[in-house]
């Protein structure tokens, strides 16, 4: 039989487990059930509709939170020329060229994020090995292989966050910490949401939005209607 302790059963006393909360009842409950001894993050876990084994399915993009995500990410930029410079005065952590890539082949990861530009992508493309499985590989659809490094060093910085459906068509994203005001945790959660409904491919029928629950880090999956969240976020 699983014990649950003190914590937990304080939070199942909140939570409705069967009940379906909107998004800001949601957010608030979720916020208040974050009573670890760490400032726990909100999760918004969205199950979608799609079939992710299909090209023209696959969900994943980006978008930056009206209010950040609380982490502050290390940024590493692959570039040539006067691109690493550029990288470095947006105030990107790594920077580097063709020494760099052989650097993290030899299993360096000091970061979080990494950005390519497209010239140097003949040489990173074989880093797919390592930074695949991480999810850190850089992409065009990501926004991660771009000239525009300062801008993409830049947005990452004030909170760009990636999300993309996993294999079972599930998106899993934080979207700001515990301590954040609940009027910005849920700016955060409805732009976030509002994205990935418009992210909808054309090709998709049928309800598009399969479920949806808020989380904190320790804490308990509290059920979203999917349908009321998407009126409250269609204005924005």
């Amino acid at each position: 039989m699983i014990k649950r302790g003190k914590r937990y059963k304080a939070i199942l006393e909140k939570v409705d487990l069967a009940k379906m909360y909107s998004l800001d009842e949601a957010v608030a409950l979720a916020k208040e059930c974050a009573t670890a001894k760490f400032d726990e993050s909100l999760e918004l876990h969205v199950r979608l509709g799609v079939d992710p084994r299909h090209a023209d399915q696959q969900i994943r993009s980006t978008i930056v939170l009206p209010h950040g995500t609380g982490r502050t990410k290390r940024i590493c930029v692959l570039a040539l020329g006067d691109k690493q410079q550029e990288a470095k005065d947006a105030g990107a952590d790594i920077v580097g060229g063709e020494a760099l890539i052989k650097e993290i082949s030899d299993g360096m990861m000091d970061f979080d994020s990494v950005i390519a530009t497209p010239d140097i992508m003949k040489f990173a493309g074989r880093l797919g090995k390592v930074l695949g499985p991480k999810g850190l590989m850089p992409t065009a659809k990501a926004g991660t292989v771009t000239f525009d490094v300062a801008d993409a060093v830049k947005e990452i910085k004030a909170g760009r966050i990636e999300f993309r459906v996993d294999k079972t068509a599930i998106t899993h994203n934080a979207v700001g910490k515990a301590s954040f005001p609940l009027e910005h945790l849920q700016a955060n959660v409805k732009a976030l949401f509002r994205a990935i409904v418009k992210a909808r491919p054309a090709v998709v029928k049928g309800t598009y939005v399969k479920s949806l629950s808020l989380t904190s880090s320790m804490g308990v999956g509290i059920k979203v209607d999917p349908v009321q969240a998407q009126k409250d976020t269609a204005g924005l």
